[in-house]
C-alpha cells in the first residue's frame, strides 16, 4: 500500500505505521510505501496522523500512450472492485515526457472502465466525483502506469470535528505532523498561545490521550468496497478505542479575539475533549507563562499572508515574550515568513524543518528557553 502525507513529513509517517505494526516501510517522496493486510488498512485509516490518504495498487503496468493505456485497461477485469450499478472517479498524477496532461489520463481511464462494463453487461457505471462508491487513482511515472484503489475516500485530513474555522486555519494532518515533530507524546504540558480555531490544541489531545485521528469521521472510502468486512472494521475500531487513556498533563490554548474562542471551544466539544483543553481570551504578549516547570508551546502565528500584520513587529514581541516569561520552556513555531519574521524573533534557533502550508513554503522552527544559562 501506499500512504501519501505532505513534503517534508515523510519520516513521521514512517514511523507512525512501523509503531502500528507496518511491514516492509520504504519512504517515498510525499508518501511512504508499506505492507499489510485488509485489516491493516482499515487500521491504518483510523489511526494514522500524518497520512493524507491510503492507496492500494490494483494494476501496474507499462505504457507507450494515450491509446496504449487506454486498450491494456479495457482487458482489466473491473467488476472485481466495482459493480455495474455502482459509481466511480478517476483522479490521475502524472510525471515525465509521455503523458503531459493529468486530466486526460483520468478521463481515458474513465473512459477504459466504463467501456469494460459496457461491452461486457451492456450497461455503465456512472461517475460521482463528489461521493463516489469507488475512488481510483493512477499514477503515470515516464512510462509506468499503476492504478489503484483510494481506500481513504475523503482526505484524512477531515477528521469530522471541525465545523468552526478561523480566516487562515491550519490543516489537521500539518498540525498533527507538527506535534510529532516536535516530539509531543503528553508527557509535558503543551500551550498554543494563538489558538485560533483549536486544531492543534485538538489534535495534541488526541495524541495525548491516544485517540485514533479518525475516529470522528463519519465514512471511509473502503466501507463501500465489495470485499468490505464489516464485522472485522467494527472490531478494529473497537479495539483502537480500548487503548485511549486520559492525559497526564494540562493542554491550554488562549487568544485575544472572541470569535476564536468561540470557534475552538466549540470544535473541542465537536471533538469530545472538553475535559482535557482549557481555553481562555487572552493575550499572549501580556500574559505570565500559564504552567509552572516545563512545557512545550506551538503556534502558528499569523504571516502576513492572508492577515495584514506589521512582521517586524509582531514577531519581535513572540521573541521577547518567550524570553522574559516561558522559561523552561521549548517552543516551536511555522511561519512563512522564515527571513525578516525569523530574523525578529531574535532568539538563537536549534533547529528549522522545511515544511508547507498549503502552498505556502515555511519553516517549523524550534527554540529553547533555558533559566539561566544553557550551560547550567
Amino acid at each position: 500500500m501506499l500512504a501519501k502525507c505532505l513534503y517534508g513529513f515523510e519520516a513521521v509517517l514512517a514511523k507512525e505505521l512501523r509503531d502500528l505494526g507496518a511491514q516492509n516501510v520504504k519512504e517515498g517522496v510525499r508518501s511512504v510505501q508499506f505492507r499489510g493486510d485488509k485489516g491493516f488498512m482499515y487500521k491504518a485509516n483510523l489511526s494514522l496522523r500524518t497520512a493524507l490518504r491510503i492507496l492500494v495498487p490494483v494494476l501496474e503496468l507499462e505504457v507507450a500512450s494515450d491509446d496504449d493505456l487506454y486498450r491494456k485497461l479495457l482487458q482489466h477485469n473491473w467488476d472485481r472492485y466495482l459493480d455495474v450499478d455502482g459509481t466511480l472517479a478517476v483522479n490521475a498524477t502524472v510525471f515525465g515526457d509521455t503523458f503531459k496532461h493529468s486530466h486526460y489520463v483520468a478521463l481515458r481511464t474513465k473512459d477504459a472502465i466504463v467501456d469494460f462494463f459496457r461491452k461486457k453487461q451492456h450497461k455503465r457505471p456512472n461517475v460521482d466525483v463528489r461521493h463516489p462508491d469507488v475512488l481510483f487513482h493512477v499514477h503515470i511515472h515516464n512510462q509506468k502506469c499503476i492504478v489503484s484503489l483510494d481506500s481513504s475516500g475523503d482526505s484524512l485530513h477531515k477528521r469530522g470535528y471541525r465545523s468552526e474555522t478561523n480566516i487562515a486555519p491550519i490543516n489537521e494532518v500539518l498540525a498533527a505532523g507538527l506535534i510529532l515533530m516536535a516530539g509531543y507524546s503528553g508527557s509535558v504540558d503543551f500551550i498554543d498561545p494563538m489558538c485560533g480555531s483549536g486544531t492543534i490544541l485538538i489534535e495534541a489531545a488526541m495524541i495525548a490521550c491516544n485517540i485514533p485521528a479518525g475516529i470522528h469521521r463519519s465514512e471511509f472510502g473502503f466501507e463501500k468496497w465489495k470485499d468490505f468486512d464489516a464485522d472485522l472494521f467494527e472490531l478494529i475500531h473497537s479495539s483502537m478505542l480500548k487503548r485511549v487513556r486520559n492525559a497526564s498533563h494540562q493542554i491550554i490554548g488562549f487568544d485575544k479575539a472572541p470569535s476564536a474562542i468561540r470557534k475552538s471551544t466549540e470544535n473541542i466539544k465537536n471533538a469530545s475533549l472538553e475535559e482535557f483543553i482549557r481555553v481562555e481570551r487572552k493575550n499572549f504578549f501580556r500574559e505570565k507563562k500559564p504552567v509552572e516547570g516545563d512545557a512545550l508551546v506551538l503556534f502558528n502565528p499569523p504571516y502576513g499572508e492572508r492577515l495584514n500584520i506589521d512582521v517586524e513587529e509582531l514577531y519581535g514581541n513572540i521573541g521577547d515574550t518567550l524570553k522574559s516569561e516561558y522559561l523552561r520552556t521549548t517552543a516551536w513555531i511555522i511561519t512563512s515568513d522564515f527571513e525578516q519574521g525569523i530574523k525578529s524573533i531574535g532568539l538563537r534557533s536549534s533547529r528549522k524543518v522545511k515544511v508547507f502550508n498549503g502552498k505556502l513554503e515555511c519553516r517549523f522552527v524550534k527554540y529553547e528557553i533555558y533559566e539561566g544559562s544553557k550551560k547550567k
